[in-house]
């Protein structure tokens, strides 16, 4: 079908499905709160939610550290 119509174009021979991945880091996050670092793989985004909600209280939340 033609891209105008909501297709992937006419001349297209094979169409294969687009991948999405997320964008994952491996980091070193130092935690206050038990005065050691911690290894994650943590995404772009989850690196911000990491810096406003503070290491402890997101790591807790996402069930990576002990409570």
């Amino acid at each position: 079908m033609a891209k105008k119509k909501g297709g992937v174009g006419r001349h297209v021979t094979k169409n294969v499905p687009r991948t999405f991945s997320p964008n994952l880091h491996e980091r070193r996050i130092w935690v206050p709160e038990l005065k050691k670092f911690v290894r994650i793989r943590v995404t772009a985004r989850g690196m911000k939610t990491l810096n406003k909600n503070g290491a402890y209280a997101t790591l807790k939340k996402a069930g990576l550290v002990p409570a």
